[in-house]
């Protein structure tokens, strides 16, 4: 245990610098962030209509696990995305995630093409029900299926 404390302890001089480093906000509307644009690049829309979007993604080597396999994290992170922009309504205020539950049903590996397809399962008042398969375009076997719950308190229409 005192190996583990060790090895995760932060040099004084490294805090203080992390520290120091200024943070700008992020607003509705900003550029996409470092992570953003790290986990989601390459991401193609394919189709979108009211309560669907369909994208494609060719599996890169920077989101890959030490196996060579699609990363569990970037899985969670697709569904948490899809499953987000098929409710996005513009000039709306985002909504939150209240639930996530991913099944990991098999591994896609570096260079694999995916579809993913994003759905609206229902909607009532500010909650809203989405699922999100993720599927190998070439075999049709299904990698991932996410059902992701978001909230959103509507703006007053007084």
């Amino acid at each position: 245990m005192e190996k583990a404390k060790q090895f995760l302890s932060v040099p004084d001089e490294a805090s203080e610098a992390v520290s120091r480093l200024a943070v700008p906000p992020r607003r509705a509307g900003d550029n996409p962030s470092f992570y953003e644009s790290f986990s989601l690049r390459g991401l193609r829309v394919d189709r979108v209509e009211p309560g669907l979007v369909v994208c494609s993604f060719k599996v890169p080597p920077r989101l890959a696990d030490r196996n060579g396999n699609l990363a569990q994290g970037a899985i969670a992170n697709m569904v948490d995305e899809m499953g987000y922009a098929v409710v996005h309504v513009e000039g709306i205020p985002i909504s939150v995630s209240v639930n996530m539950s991913i099944s990991y049903l098999s591994a896609a590996k570096v260079d694999d093409e995916l579809e993913i397809t994003s759905k609206v399962l229902g909607q009532k008042g500010g909650f809203s029900a989405t699922i999100v398969l993720v599927r190998n375009k070439a075999t049709g076997e299904i990698i991932a299926e996410g059902r992701h719950s978001l909230f959103n308190v509507r703006a007053s229409k007084m």
